[in-house]
C-alpha cells in the first residue's frame, strides 16, 4: 500500500487524519512563509511510496476521494493540509476562519454559490472559509468533483472542504448554515407529500444542527417549501436561537425591485424598501406600499394602480416558471446571487432607512402576524449577523388582506407538520396548490 507519514517540524502542528484514494494518511503543516514537514519512516511492513496533494515528482495526480464509510465527512485532497496559524503570525487583514454548511452541495444552485463563497466575494477578502458539503449517497461522487474544481480554483481564503452524507459529521461547528438540499415537486405530487417529505429532511438536520453546531450559527432555508421548513427546522433545533433561522425570499425582493425598476424607467439601484410579505408560494406579498423609487413612494412614480395591484404582483410570482419556457433551466443562478444577497445584508450595516425582506420566526413581531411561524418581513442589520424587524411600515386594506391570506396558508402548512415540530397529530387542510411556477 503506497502509504507515507509527514510530521511537523516543530510540536505545535496540528494532525488531521484522513483518507485519500483508500490510503491513509496523517498529515500536519502550518501556514507560514512556506509549508514545511518531512516524511517520518514507516514500519517494515508499510511502502514508503508517497501518494497525496502535495507538489512532488513522485506524487501522483488527485483522485476522487473513496472512503470506507460514506457517511464520515471526509477533507478532500490539497485541503486536508492544516493551516495554523501562530499567534505572531496573526494580522489585521486575516481573520478566524469560518466554517460554511452546504446543503444539496451536488446541485445547480450550489454550483453557482459555492465559487462565490471561496472566492471572497461573500464574507469578504479577508475572511478565509472552511466549506463542509453536504450531499446524499448517490450524490457523493459528484460531491468529489465539486471539491477537486474548487481545489483547482486556488483560492486563497478557501482552507478547507470536507464531504459528506451525515449532518452529524458535516454540521459539526457550523456557523452559517445554508440549506438548499430538497426534494423537487414531482408529477402528480400534492403540495402536502412535499411537506412531509422534505419535513423529514429538515427536521433531521435541525437535530444535527442541535446537537454539533455553534450555538450561533445562522441558518438560511432555501429548500422549498422554505417557510414551513424553516420553521420544522428550528423547532428541532431548541437549543438555538429561533432568531438564527432564516427562509429565502431575497431572490422574490430582487424579481420586484426589477419590475419597479423597469415599469419607473429607472436603474435598480433607485429602488428602495421592497418587502415581500409571508410565503414563498402563489400568495406571498410583494409591498408597493412603502418601496420608495429615488427617494418618493412608489404610487407617487408609479400612477397605474391597476398594475400595482394585478399585474406586478403576477409577474414576480411567475418569474421563474418564465424563465423556464425561455431557458429550459430553472432559476439556479439568481437564486444563488439572492443567498449572497441574504448573507451581506446580515454581515453588512444596512443603509440608513433602508431595509431587505427575510423569512424569520414571527413571535413577537410588530404587525400583528400570528405567532410561530416563519414570515417574511422586513429587517434591518448592523452588520453583526443579527437583525431587528422595521417598525416603520404602513398597512392600507388592500396590502392586509393579502397579508392575512397567506399567513393563512402558512397556519395551514403548520398543521400539516405537527408531527414534525412536536406539536401532534398533522393535520392537513391546506387552501389549494400555491406552488410557485418554475419549482416543480
Amino acid at each position: 500500500m503506497a502509504v507515507a507519514e509527514l510530521t511537523p517540524s516543530s510540536s505545535s502542528y496540528t494532525k488531521t487524519p484522513f483518507q485519500y484514494s483508500s490510503k491513509l494518511f496523517d498529515i500536519s503543516t502550518r501556514f507560514s512563509n512556506r509549508r514545511r514537514g518531512y516524511l517520518r519512516p514507516l514500519p517494515a511492513s508499510r511502502s514508503s511510496r508517497i501518494s497525496c496533494s502535495v507538489t512532488s515528482n513522485e506524487v501522483k495526480a488527485p483522485v476522487s476521494v473513496k472512503t470506507e464509510d460514506p457517511k464520515k465527512s471526509e477533507c478532500y485532497g490539497v485541503f486536508c493540509l492544516t493551516y495554523d496559524l501562530r499567534a505572531e503570525e496573526e494580522t489585521k487583514s486575516w481573520k478566524k476562519m469560518i466554517n460554511v454548511v452546504v446543503s444539496g452541495a451536488a446541485g445547480m444552485i450550489s454550483n453557482h454559490l459555492l465559487f462565490k463563497l471561496a472566492s471572497g466575494e461573500v464574507f469578504g477578502p479577508d475572511q478565509p472559509i472552511a466549506l463542509k458539503l453536504l450531499g446524499s449517497p448517490r450524490s457523493l461522487q459528484a460531491l468529489e468533483g465539486v471539491a477537486m474544481e474548487l481545489e483547482d480554483s486556488l483560492f486563497p481564503l478557501l482552507r478547507e472542504v470536507s464531504i459528506g452524507i451525515d449532518p452529524y459529521e458535516v454540521f459539526q461547528d457550523a456557523e452559517w448554515a445554508l440549506l438548499i438540499g430538497a426534494k423537487p415537486r414531482g408529477p402528480g405530487m400534492e403540495r402536502a407529500g412535499l411537506l412531509d417529505i422534505n419535513g423529514q429532511i429538515f427536521a433531521e438536520q435541525g437535530k444535527a444542527l442541535n446537537a454539533v453546531a455553534s450555538r450561533n450559527v445562522k441558518v438560511i432555508v432555501v429548500g422549498n417549501p422554505c417557510n414551513t421548513n424553516a420553521l420544522i427546522c428550528l423547532k428541532n433545533a431548541p437549543d438555538i436561537p429561533a432568531k438564527n433561522f432564516h427562509a429565502l425570499t431575497r431572490l422574490d425582493e430582487n424579481r420586484a425591485k426589477c419590475q419597479l425598476a423597469l415599469k419607473a424607467g429607472v436603474f435598480y439601484d433607485k429602488v428602495s424598501n421592497v418587502t415581500i410579505w409571508g410565503n414563498h408560494s402563489t400568495t406571498q406579498v410583494p409591498d408597493f406600499l412603502n418601496a420608495r423609487i429615488d427617494g418618493l413612494p412608489v404610487k407617487e412614480v408609479i400612477k397605474d394602480t391597476k398594475w400595482l395591484e394585478e399585474e406586478f404582483t403576477e409577474i414576480v410570482q411567475k418569474r421563474g416558471g418564465v424563465l423556464i419556457q425561455k431557458w429550459g433551466r430553472s432559476s439556479a443562478a439568481s437564486t444563488a446571487v439572492s443567498i449572497v444577497d441574504a448573507i451581506r445584508s446580515l454581515i453588512t450595516p444596512t443603509p440608513e432607512g433602508d431595509w431587505f425582506s427575510s423569512g424569520v420566526y414571527t413571535d413577537g413581531n410588530p404587525y400583528g402576524i400570528a405567532d410561530d411561524i416563519v414570515f417574511s418581513m422586513p429587517c434591518r442589520s448592523k452588520g453583526d449577523g443579527d437583525y431587528e424587524l422595521v417598525k416603520d411600515v404602513i398597512f392600507d386594506d388592500y396590502l392586509w388582506n393579502r397579508i392575512k391570506k397567506t399567513e393563512a396558508e402558512l397556519l395551514a402548512e403548520k398543521k400539516c407538520v405537527a408531527h414534525l415540530t412536536g406539536e401532534g397529530i398533522a393535520v392537513c387542510d391546506l387552501p389549494g396548490d400555491t406552488m410557485l411556477p418554475g419549482e416543480m
